[in-house]
């Protein structure tokens, strides 16, 4: 049984009957008294069609709600945006706040085990979305790490012409969720609920190639992109008239952007990075720990965790330095990481084709770790330029992993493999392709994405890369344990900043003198924990908590663990909150051992 809350509901007769009638089943004196057995049936049914029903009418209101479309089953952006006026936010409120109601008046005692989880990822991820529109999280929609205003250019190139033209009609949209977007972040300004300042550095300077007229625009250069699979003259008719909305429309948007940004928003964002000094500041950053870690904790506890694992790694640390022969102190070990050219791609393919290598090689130990495998492939691919100088070192999704080639002397290469194992396979990608090839479930489990669980898994298959043997050389586990490192000390930082006062200068140095990131990364990642608090707390507890599954299994296991299974057990999930992954690991422990005792 799944620990949850809705698992000790107890629903009066009332609300059973109503339950019983929306699936029309009979009622009233012409209906014949079934038998107890019969009766309780029926419950079951009535109540695992209810919630099916709110999964179907959820999954309607959103293509109706976002302007999705689909291409080949899959659901895709359409020709418009979403609204974000404050009275789209309201709109969205109350319909997720009606779900929830309805939800929790759905009897859950006899639903299927499958059924049971769907509830809790259903439920989950409606009450972070209520959560944030009530806060009106809305009103500052960007962060240091991800903005609005990018990430319309197609990363790669459309084959289908229908996907141009929703492209096209999504431009023509802009200027109006631009206006919208501005509109909102004046009323943040106006109650104290703005990104904060100190984070805001050369932010601004992402927006510039977009108000180009000529090369060098994203959205422009898209149209140069068209593939030769569709005929010429469709080509041309596509690029006349999607140049002619970017320039006509989409730059003047662009630039009155910029114009606002520069003069208008940060000159007057707020001064402190704390989540506790925002509008019920405290409190907020509890419903973010929550929404990203998936289980109540806190503070403290986090904070407490992170100083424990930060002194065990940074022993390990330096039993690899020793390894590799290294005879200075650990601050020399990492200003040599750091500055020998050695450690350094040349140019940006040096780079790119040393990830596809690491790839490769994780390609042919995929089979001695996994049972399933997902047909579905990814590519690698470089950041685009226009976000490069503030984006993380890489980033895995469903169709791509993006590396960043900009400023090659701050990517060490001898970070790629364990960057290669979580966002490209077994983490991220490899990830993202079995959500989607899953057995059939409701649409919402496919693209549902629970923090804790997606990157706890992809750090958990940086240390997984020591049992596949994708580290060659002392530098490349240092490498890994530096990732490592980096995780825990987010731990102590996040909660640091936005619970215990410190400062963002402190948050640096403790990051610089625990990890051999460069010194450039180390400021991007401290300016994203101040501007998206309890996000980079999901990493390590997801971790700690597959790392602490798969000891139980050993242990409970001994001879008998086989780890495909373990982690087919994980991934045939998807992404689920971390109690229900406990549980499910759990009873996979269970089975397990009944089935040996059988053997036996």
């Amino acid at each position: 049984m799944l620990s949850s809350s809705h698992s000790r509901l107890r629903v009066p007769a009332l609300l059973v009957f109503s339950v019983l009638a929306a699936a029309g089943m009979p009622h009233g004196a012409e209906a014949q008294d079934p038998a107890p057995g019969a009766q309780a049936a029926s419950a079951v049914d009535a109540s695992a069609a209810a919630l099916h029903a709110l999964f179907d009418a959820h999954s309607a209101w959103s293509e109706r709600e976002y302007g999705y479309t689909r291409v080949d089953g899959r659901r895709r952006a359409g020709d418009r945006l979403p609204s974000n006026t404050p009275e789209a936010w309201s709109r969205r409120a109350a319909y997720w706040a009606d779900t929830l109601a309805k939800l929790d008046a759905i009897p859950v005692d006899g639903l299927s085990r499958e059924d049971r989880i769907n509830l809790e990822v259903f439920r989950a991820t409606i009450a972070a979305d209520h959560e944030n529109a009530v806060r009106r999280t809305w009103e500052a929609p960007f962060n240091s790490d991800t903005f609005f205003w990018a990430g319309f250019a197609p990363r790669q190139p459309w084959h289908d012409e229908s996907e141009w033209r929703n492209y096209i009609g999504r431009l023509r949209d802009l200027p109006r969720l631009f206006g919208e977007h501005i509109d909102n972040m004046e009323r943040g300004l106006a109650r104290g609920w703005s990104v904060p300042r100190a984070t805001l550095d050369n932010r601004d300077t992402t927006i510039e190639p977009y108000t180009l007229e000529g090369a060098g625009n994203p959205l422009l250069d898209a149209f140069d992109a068209i593939p030769s699979s569709l005929p010429e003259p469709v080509r041309a008719r596509l690029r006349e008239e999607g140049r002619q909305v970017v320039l006509e429309q989409v730059v003047p948007a662009y630039r009155r952007l910029l114009s606002y940004m520069r003069g208008e928003y940060l000159p007057r964002t707020r001064t402190t990075i704390a989540a506790s000094a925002l509008p019920d500041g405290a409190a907020f950053y509890r419903t973010q720990i929550r929404e990203y870690v998936t289980r109540d904790m806190e503070p403290r506890e986090i904070h407490e965790l992170g100083l424990a694992e930060v002194a065990r790694i940074s022993a390990e640390m330096r039993e690899v330095m020793a390894r590799a022969g290294f005879e200075g102190s650990f601050e020399e070990f990492l200003a040599y990481l750091r500055s020998d050219p050695k450690f350094y791609a040349r140019t940006p393919r040096e780079l790119l084709a040393t990830a596809a290598w690491v790839a490769k090689k994780v390609d042919g130990q995929l089979k001695h770790v996994l049972g399933t495998l997902p047909r579905y492939r990814y590519t690698i691919l470089p950041v685009a330029d226009d976000i490069a100088p503030t984006y993380t070192a890489g980033r895995g999704g469903l169709d791509a992993c993006w590396f960043n080639t900009w400023d090659l002397p701050s990517r060490p290469l001898y970070n790629l493999p364990a960057l290669v194992l979580h966002e490209c396979s077994p983490g991220h990608s490899l990830q993202a392709a079995l959500a989607l090839e899953a057995p059939e479930r409701p649409e919402f489990r496919s693209s549902t994405y629970f923090s804790g669980y997606g990157e706890g898994w992809a750090l958990y298959t940086e240390w997984l890369g020591t049992r596949m043997g994708i580290y060659e050389t002392p530098y490349e586990d240092f490498g890994r344990l530096t990732f490592e490192m980096w995780r825990a000390a987010r731990l102590v930082i996040d909660t640091g900043i936005h619970e215990f006062g410190w400062s963002r200068e402190q948050a640096i140095e403790y990051l610089a003198d625990h990890t051999a990131l460069a010194r450039h990364d180390i400021v991007n990642e401290v300016d994203r924990y101040i501007s998206w608090p309890g996000q980079a707390l999901s990493y390590y507890i997801g971790y700690r908590t597959i790392r602490d599954l798969r000891a139980e299994a050993e242990r409970e296991l001994g001879a008998g663990f086989d780890q495909k299974a373990f982690h087919d057990t994980i991934l045939r999930l998807g992404s689920v909150p971390l109690p229900v992954l406990e549980e499910e690991v759990r009873a996979f422990i269970s089975s397990a051992k009944e089935q040996a005792s059988r053997a036996g």
